[in-house]
């Protein structure tokens, strides 16, 4: 059967990498995946992404940021998460609607109602089987980030108080949703994290990991 996860977190968490290493993992346990990422994961998402994550960081208002977001993820969904799964594969997405939540939602204070009416009109009811929420402190995470050097910084060069918020928002849709959400503390090595992502994996969605 298959299964929707999605790697959530703020910037320079490691959602990326686990990504990859929870993909590697399930490869060897014969399941069939695909990873993707928001926004992006179709070629109009792409061409929405690069509007999202360069430029000004006072380019948007907060409600155009959901609106791009929402038309990415509309083409995502259609093009590629959808088929995916309707093909009996297991779909590994860095970042989905919880980042606009938490990123339009608590970090730009986007009316969270309204965010949630815009996910139903586009979506419906369609959530992720599982979200693993990568928690990492600030300084380390925006080094990382910083570190990364790939051009696509608009959110990092947002203010602290924008990122602190974002990590609130994050563990608060944690709190809401406990049986979809797990939080993984990001801050450890890379290979620590992904025994912690596979063991969430396996007791969360049955599956046996090697």
């Amino acid at each position: 059967m298959s299964k929707f996860i999605t790697f959530e977190g703020g910037e320079g968490s490691g959602k990326s990498t686990q990504v990859k290493r929870l993909a590697d993992v399930l490869g060897v346990a014969g399941i069939d995946v695909v990873t993707t990422r928001e926004p992006g994961g179709a070629p109009g998402a792409e061409e929405i992404r690069n509007l999202l994550v360069n430029g000004d960081v006072g380019r948007w208002t907060p409600m155009t940021e959901a609106l791009l977001n929402y038309a990415a993820r509309l083409e995502h969904m259609e093009r590629t998460v959808r088929p995916a799964l309707e093909a009996g594969k297991w779909v590994i997405s860095d970042r989905f609607a919880d980042s606009t939540t938490a990123y339009q939602g608590y970090g730009h204070g986007l009316d969270g109602e309204n965010i949630a009416r815009l996910h139903r009109l586009v979506l419906g009811d369609f959530k992720p089987d599982l979200t693993i929420i990568l928690d990492i402190d600030l300084d380390t995470g925006l080094a990382r980030a910083a570190s990364r050097g790939n051009g696509e910084d608009r959110y990092e060069r947002m203010g602290r108080y924008f990122h602190e918020r974002l990590r609130k928002g994050f563990l608060e849709i944690a709190e809401k949703e406990p049986q979809r959400c797990a939080i993984i503390d990001g801050a450890g090595d890379i290979e620590a994290v992904a025994a912690q992502v596979c063991a969430v994996v396996t007791q969360r969605l049955g599956v046996e990991l090697p």
